[in-house]
């Protein structure tokens, strides 16, 4: 690709998440003029209604589908480096599988203890949730971490990855079958994923978590290119393989586990986005495809969230059904291109 249309497909990739950052803004079951949400964002607007509506439910809901988008599509992209292997994806050592386990645990444990449902908590259960999916995928990074310290061969640690998952899976379903109906309910609606649990109080602490490890992500692009080389090539040039792999599997695995402490397992993202992002460039450079995966992992993301979001489905569709129906065909074409370049 030439540079000057790089630039231009650049340009338009920008300019297509500006166009849906402010359809995000005005889509939803309430129908605002796009006039009146350009007046509530000057603040020129004295409707406090309509400020209510832009300001605390779609701004924030926008902005957590930006940067939930962003961190999924670039851990996506380090773990396809990583393994080398085009079907990893961030759920893939199982941290998401870790963050349900630990939601499971609060469920149980409140419903056990306090004889009522944790959905009645209030606020304190998008709270509880939140630290609870958290906890659950950091201890599944660092025992991933252990185990990566252990063991160079990555096949190794993606079979291991795997087993913590199901392992996560099951004890998961075990509390399940003991949780009141409500929490059972309330388990199932944050696995289906949401970009509207952040709101304006925890938006701060999800951007500053977020441009902290997109930022330390970035520092990895070269060591990238060189791992793509292979190891034997890339020790030879002085990379330390064994720290160079913790270091990856440490950055991916937390942007995971905040994104889906804040918004649930979404799933997809992180797999299909830097496939596009190579399929657009014709490029392995991770100089161009991080920063390029993490703008089209934005664009997707706020585009599943418009469709999610669209009247006919009064605001309710759920994000992975989105990102399901976008996602899958995407993996399909690559399944097949990859057996038509093995024949």
């Amino acid at each position: 690709m030439s540079k000057n249309r790089k630039i231009i497909v650049i340009l338009t990739i920008i300019l297509l998440g500006i166009v849906l950052f402010l359809a995000n803004l005005f889509v939803g079951s309430v129908k605002i003029p796009f006039v009146d949400i350009l007046n509530v964002l000057l603040k020129v607007n004295d409707d406090n209604s309509l400020n209510t509506i832009v300001l605390n439910y779609r701004l924030p809901q926008a902005l957590t589908a930006l940067l939930a988008g962003s961190a999924l599509a670039v851990s996506g992209l380090l773990m396809q480096t990583l393994f080398r292997n085009p079907l990893a994806d961030p759920s893939m050592l199982g941290i998401s599988s870790g963050a349900s386990l630990g939601v499971g645990i609060v469920i149980l444990l409140t419903g056990f203890i306090s004889g009522s449902a944790v959905s009645s908590l209030g606020w304190w259960s998008t709270i509880g949730v939140s630290l609870a999916a958290f906890a659950g995928a950091v201890a599944v990074l660092f025992l991933i971490l252990a185990f990566s310290s252990r063991t160079k061969n990555m096949t190794t640690l993606i079979i291991i990855g795997l087993m913590i998952a199901y392992l996560a899976s099951s004890v998961t379903d075990i509390l399940k079958f003991f949780s009141m109906k409500e929490d059972i309910h309330a388990f199932v609606i944050w696995g289906m994923g949401s970009f509207s649990n952040v709101g304006t109080e925890r938006m701060t602490m999800l951007s500053i978590s977020v441009i902290i490890g997109l930022l330390a992500s970035f520092f990895l692009s070269k060591n990238l290119n060189v791992l793509l080389l292979g190891e034997t090539y890339a020790e030879n040039l002085g990379l330390n393989i064994r720290r160079n792999n913790l270091i990856i599997i440490l950055i991916s695995g937390y942007l995971t586990a905040i994104v889906t402490a804040y918004c649930g397992p979404i799933a997809f993202v992180g797999l299909a986005v830097p496939h596009i992002a190579r399929f657009i460039f014709k490029s392995s450079d991770h100089r161009l495809l991080l920063p390029m995966t993490m703008l089209i992992g934005m664009d997707l993301a706020l585009l599943c969230n418009v469709i999610a979001r669209l009247p006919g489905f009064d605001g309710n569709l759920p994000i992975n059904a989105v990102t399901a129906f976008i996602g899958a065909p995407i993996v399909i074409a690559v399944i097949i291109k990859g057996n038509k370049v093995a024949k």
